[in-house]
């Protein structure tokens, strides 16, 4: 609407808003711990009674005294090790984190006009979603191996576990003497401490058009003519803390699909 009567300034807004629920209601499969914790990575993660989207986390109760990843698991029990995750039936120690897939999605539109410019900021958001981290903890690694920064505030000695939830980078000690130690770092990639929040908001375009005025575009003999400068994906404004800069995205897509590029436009337009 017009600012005031005699104002040469409008202003516009547009918002929009979407909500979406599904829930799977009858199911003849079965999906086991781990397909469930792996969510959108795994071909089979479906649950009656959830969306189909849905992921589920092993508990994470902390580090012990060595370092090494705890978890509650399909008994109810503290361990490092000790948990199965190919269990089918017992699944009651799993943590509900959310959909994979937005819930709540929608944008907003502003459009100022002063005279021949014009003005046009749009911000996209969506919430409602989980996305589960990459696996990118091991018991071993190589020189090849690409290191998250996350292994900065990784534990180190006894009593960084009051401190820091990064598992140690395991010795060959402890290696060679803790049976199945895969599984307790297996169990942290897919426990409730790599979980992070899909919801953002998204500068996703702005732009600024000139058009040309009338007097202009008549004495070069056409009907109208304009200059738009557009600038698109240039600012994640928000996202959880835990993607470190992440696009939340990008992310979700699996990693296989394109990140949003910053892309600017010149276009110049011209009718006779």
């Amino acid at each position: 609407n017009n600012l005031s009567p005699r104002s040469p300034l409008s202003w516009t807004t547009d918002f929009t808003f979407a909500w979406t629920h599904n829930e799977i209601t009858d199911l003849l499969s079965r999906s086991n711990m781990l397909q469930l914790c792996q969510g959108q990575l795994s071909s089979s993660h479906y649950r009656q009674g959830y969306s189909h989207s849905a992921l589920f986390s092993i508990p994470f109760v902390g580090l012990n005294d060595e370092g090494i990843p705890m978890v509650i698991n399909e008994d109810g029990e503290k361990t490092t090790t000790n948990i199965y995750f190919q269990e089918y039936e017992k699944l009651g120690n799993l943590i509900y984190e959310g959909p994979t897939e937005p819930t709540y999605t929608g944008g907003l539109n502003n459009t100022l006009q002063w005279k021949n410019w014009r003005l046009n900021v749009f911000f996209t958001y969506a919430f409602g979603n989980k996305i589960r981290l990459d696996p990118v903890f091991s018991y071993a690694y190589s020189d090849q191996t690409a290191m998250s920064r996350d292994f900065i505030n990784r534990w180190v000695e006894s009593g960084d576990e009051r401190y820091t939830t990064i598992p140690v980078i395991a010795s060959y000690r402890q290696a060679a003497t803790i049976n199945s130690l895969s599984y307790a770092y297996n169990a942290y990639n897919y426990s409730s401490e790599r979980v992070a929040n899909g919801g953002f908001i998204r500068l996703k375009d702005i732009s600024l058009t000139y058009d040309l005025p009338k007097s202009v575009t008549n004495w070069i003999g056409l009907q109208m003519a304009s200059v738009k400068l557009d600038a698109t994906n240039i600012w994640l404004v928000y996202s959880d803390k835990k993607l470190k800069g992440q696009d939340p995205e990008f992310v979700n897509s699996g990693g296989v699909a394109l990140p949003n590029p910053k892309q600017f436009t010149l276009t110049i337009r011209m009718g006779i």
